[in-house]
């Protein structure tokens, strides 16, 4: 998955941005933190994963 695609969708359930790290960028929905790695492509799995820890449902 791409990960431009994976933030839309986050973007879209309510997560948003909350700051930098080294090598991630970290996003929160409500009480819920997850990192994002910042590379283009994104492991199907980590992004199902990143959905989960938000409480987002996962879209392929």
């Amino acid at each position: 998955m791409k990960r431009n695609k994976l933030i839309k969708h986050l973007n879209k359930h309510g997560a948003f941005f909350l700051r930098e790290g080294r090598r991630h960028s970290i996003f929160q929905r409500e009480s819920f933190k997850t990192q994002v790695p910042r590379h283009s492509e994104i492991v199907d799995e980590l992004a199902r994963k990143i959905c989960k820890d938000l409480q987002i449902p996962f879209v392929r």
